[in-house]
């Protein structure tokens, strides 16, 4: 038996939906929170960028 009909046959009012609420107000740990591999594909698109121009200075 579901909880909603167990709710229902006991008199209750149906369950409230629990809202998250967000501690943190910055920006960049909340997009590192929700994209966890992020700072990795950012720190080896660097790490390229900079071996590329390494290059292009010494040639």
């Amino acid at each position: 038996m579901g909880e909603a009909k167990r709710r229902e046959e006991l008199g209750l009012p149906p369950r409230k939906k629990k809202l998250v609420k967000s501690d943190s107000k910055n920006k960049l740990n909340q997009i590192f929170n929700k994209y966890p591999y992020f700072p990795y594909i950012l720190g080896i698109s660097v790490l390229t960028i900079l071996i590329i121009d390494l290059v292009y200075y010494y040639k």
